[in-house]
């Protein structure tokens, strides 16, 4: 009887795990297919933009230009659950301080064509980057910003643009595996996960400021991990831990204010002693 509940649970666990490999992405990607107009969340400023990926699809973001034609602009990647529109109230913050804002659309997102993955998601954030470059927007005028699942995004952007001028990551993980289930045994999810987003092994490669914005109360990423990633990085970096906020609420809780004071000291330059 004992041998014979144990080939049940076995044969329940198998299954288990096997529904994971398979449906995988189905469990990190939650998009949603609508959008909005711009002007229906707050931001008629935007323009739909649609630009080309590698690999031959047309996605969909939103864009409006900084107010200053040398300001910076900054590429919004956002997270796993919805579409950039709900991101419009913090480009509205951005742009009423005087940046520009991409609000990069994802595949499978928002009614753009395709499915997320990694590689999928890296290629759409490419896409933003050099339709910005096509129309004169350098690097150094760039900001790449990550929410959640998208700071593995701007991470690994970050790592191909020289002269990049900074990049923030609001509630980052160190890698997705880390994130796994802890009913998954060690390894295992390092072994069946295909996107990764190792940030951690990545971040040492970023030249460009850093800031790294977390919730100590946050119950999807733990801090711990935003930690460990200021900690491995090696640019001119900052990080902001704010004792209130959990995953979701980090603008409400000072997140927006730390932002701006970063971006501020990244157009006039930081203090000799930052750090």
């Amino acid at each position: 009887m004992i041998l014979e509940t144990m080939g049940v649970f076995a044969g329940g666990y198998a299954l288990l795990v096997g529904g994971m490999a398979l449906f995988q992405r189905d469990m990190i990607y939650h998009p949603d297919s609508t959008l909005p107009d711009p002007a229906e969340v707050g931001v008629p400023e935007m323009l739909p933009v649609p630009v080309r990926t590698s690999d031959g699809l047309v996605i969909t973001g939103w864009y409006a230009p900084p107010l200053r034609a040398n300001g910076a602009t900054v590429i919004y990647c956002h997270g796993n659950a919805r579409t950039l529109a709900h991101r419009a109230h913090k480009a509205r913050r951005l742009m009423d301080s005087g940046y520009g804002v991409f609000l990069a659309g994802y595949r499978g997102y928002g009614g753009n064509p395709g499915r997320p993955s990694e590689a999928g998601l890296y290629a759409d954030a490419r896409a933003v980057v050099g339709w910005l470059m096509s129309r004169g927007v350098t690097a150094d005028r760039m900001v790449l910003y990550g929410e959640s699942l998208g700071t593995g995004v701007a991470t690994q952007l970050a790592t191909e643009l020289d002269e990049l001028s900074a990049l923030v990551l609001e509630a980052p993980y160190t890698r997705l595996p880390d994130l796994a289930p802890a009913y998954l045994p060690a390894g295992l999810a390092q072994a069946l996960m295909v996107d990764r987003y190792d940030t951690l092994s990545k971040i040492a490669q970023v030249q460009a400021p850093l800031l790294i914005l977390h919730g100590e109360h946050d119950g999807l990423v733990p801090v711990a991990m935003g930690r460990r990633l200021l900690e491995a990085a090696t640019s001119q970096k900052e990080g902001v831990f704010l004792a209130e906020a959990g995953h979701n609420n980090i603008w409400e809780h000072g997140g927006a204010e730390a932002l701006l004071a970063f971006l501020k000291k990244v157009r006039h330059g930081f203090p000799a002693t930052a750090g």
